[in-house]
C-alpha cells in the first residue's frame, strides 16, 4: 500500500506541474492530492423520510421475489446507478451519471440508511457512474474519460476535503475525440489478479468501419486492465458493443460481462448478453453481430475477421442488462452461491416495455448458464415504469442492495425463509 501511495503522490505532483503550465485539470483535484484544504464545507443531505420515500415504499408492494424474501427501501438516493460497498461496512458509495457520488451510512446497523450525503463536493465530478473498491480499501470511481483514486475514502469521507488522486487523468481513458454523451456509464471491478478492469462502451448504435482501428487501439467496445497504480495497461476484452456491469467467478476467476445490443431491428431482436471469458484478447462479435448470433445489417454478408465468443445466456431483447454481482454470501439459500445476481434496466424504445427487474443466473459445473427473474413488477399494469433498476451489489450480511435510478433509491432483498 505504501508504494502505491508514494506513486500516486509523484503523480499528484505531475498533476500539479501539468496544471501550472495550463492543462485540463479539475478544481480542486490538485490540491486533495497534495492534502490541502479547499475551503468547502457544505454537504448536500438527502432526507430519508416523508412523501418521497413513502411513494418509493408503495411501489414496492408491486414487487415480487421468490418465497421466503423481501425487499425494503434502504436508501433515498438520487439518479443512483453502480455501487460499492466499503470493505469495512461503514460507508456505501453509489455513482450517478451526473455530477454526484453519494454516500450512504447505516449507523446504527438497522439496514435502512440513516444519512445520505455527497462525497467529495469540493470535487467537480462528471458522469461518476462506476465506484469499485480494491481488497485493501481503497475506492476507485470510473467517470466518462477519468479514473479517480481515494485511498482511504471511508475515514475521509465524513470531509468534504478527501484525498485523491488521478489514477488516469482526464482525457487519457480515451481520446478526447472519441468522447461522447453515448454509452458513457463507465463500471469497474477489481480482478482476482489484483488488477483494475473497466468497460468502455462504444458511442455507436452499430461501430462504422472509420472507427474500428482506434477502438481495437484503446479498448473502446471492450473491456481494459491495469495495475492498481495505472500502469501496464492493456486491453483484456474486445467485440463489445456497451458493457455496464461485470465480475469475476469467485471459484475460476473468470470474468462475466453483461452486453446491451443493437437497436433497430425490430422489437424481439437482437437478444442481449450475459458473456462469459476465459482468457485475455477474447472477441465478443461487435460490430458484425448484433446480439446472441444475429449478423447487424451494417455488416450483413461481411466474412467476420475475427474468432467469436457467442453468449454464455441469450437475455430478452432490449431489456438493457447492465449491473451484475456474484453471490457469495450466506443469507440465501445454498442453491444462489455462486449466482450472478443482475440489474435489467428496463427497455427504452420496445413497443411494449420489457426488463425493469432483478435477474439471476445460475451456472453448473460445467459453466453452463440459465437466467431468470428473481425480482420483477417496477413495470406496472399500465406498462409505465415505477422504477429502472442498474445495479446489484452484496452487503456484508449476505443481502442485497439493489439500485434505481428511476426512483432514485437503494432497496435490500433480504431472506427470512427456513431453507
Amino acid at each position: 500500500m505504501k508504494t502505491l501511495f508514494n506513486t500516486l503522490a509523484v503523480s499528484a505532483l505531475l498533476a500539479g506541474a501539468a496544471y501550472a503550465q495550463g492543462a485540463d485539470v479539475p478544481d480542486n483535484l490538485e490540491k486533495l492530492s497534495n492534502f490541502q484544504s479547499t475551503g468547502t464545507t457544505d454537504f448536500t443531505y438527502i432526507e430519508q423520510t416523508g412523501v418521497f420515500a413513502d411513494g418509493i415504499k408503495k411501489s414496492l408492494e408491486q414487487v415480487t421475489l421468490p418465497d421466503g424474501f423481501k425487499i425494503e427501501l434502504y436508501a433515498v438516493v438520487p439518479d443512483a446507478r453502480h455501487i460499492a460497498v466499503g470493505s469495512q461496512g461503514i460507508v456505501t458509495f453509489v455513482g450517478t451519471r451526473k455530477d454526484k457520488v453519494w454516500s450512504v451510512t447505516d449507523r446504527n446497523k438497522d439496514r435502512i440508511a440513516d444519512e445520505v450525503k455527497d462525497f467529495a463536493p469540493s470535487l467537480t465530478f462528471s458522469i461518476p457512474n462506476g465506484p469499485c473498491f480494491s481488497k485493501d480499501g481503497f475506492l476507485y470511481i470510473a467517470e466518462q474519460n477519468r479514473v479517480l483514486l481515494f485511498p482511504a475514502a471511508e475515514y475521509f469521507y465524513e470531509s468534504p476535503d478527501v484525498a485523491a488522486f488521478n489514477l488516469v487523468a482526464k482525457g487519457d481513458l480515451i481520446p478526447a475525440s472519441e468522447e461522447s454523451y453515448n454509452h458513457t456509464a463507465r463500471v469497474c471491478k477489481i480482478g482476482p489478479d489484483n488488477k483494475i478492469y473497466i468497460s468502455l462502451g462504444q458511442p455507436f448504435n452499430v461501430a462504422p468501419k472509420e472507427k474500428l482501428d482506434i477502438n481495437t487501439k484503446w479498448g473502446i467496445g471492450g473491456i481494459i486492465r491495469m495495475n492498481l497504480d495505472g500502469s501496464e495497461r492493456e486491453v483484456y476484452t474486445y467485440g463489445v458493443r456497451n458493457s455496464v456491469g461485470h465480475d469475476f467467478h469467485p471459484e475460476t476467476g473468470d470474468l462475466w460481462f453483461t452486453d446491451n445490443q443493437v437497436d433497430g431491428m425490430g422489437d424481439d431482436i437482437p437478444p442481449g448478453e450475459i458473456n462469459h471469458q476465459t482468457e485475455a484478447g477474447q472477441h465478443f462479435g461487435h460490430p458484425w453481430f448484433g446480439g446472441g448470433d444475429t449478423r447487424t445489417n451494417e455488416y450483413a454478408g461481411e466474412e467476420v475477421p475475427v474468432d467469436v465468443v457467442h453468449p454464455a445466456v441469450n437475455t430478452v431483447a432490449h431489456a438493457a442488462d447492465l449491473g451484475m454481482s456474484f453471490y457469495t454470501g450466506k443469507m440465501f439459500p445454498a442453491k444462489y452461491k455462486n449466482a450472478i445476481f443482475s440489474a435489467q434496466h428496463g427497455s427504452w424504445n420496445r413497443t411494449t416495455p420489457v426488463g425493469a427487474r432483478v435477474m439471476v443466473t445460475m451456472i453448473d459445473d460445467e459453466g453452463n448458464a440459465s437466467t431468470e427473474p428473481f425480482a420483477e413488477g417496477w413495470i406496472d399494469e399500465n406498462g409505465e415504469y415505477l422504477g429502472r433498476p442498474v445495479d446489484v451489489a452484496m452487503l456484508r450480511d449476505g443481502s442485497l442492495l439493489v439500485s434505481d435510478d428511476l426512483a432514485g433509491a437503494l432497496y435490500r432483498i433480504s431472506y427470512e425463509g427456513s431453507e
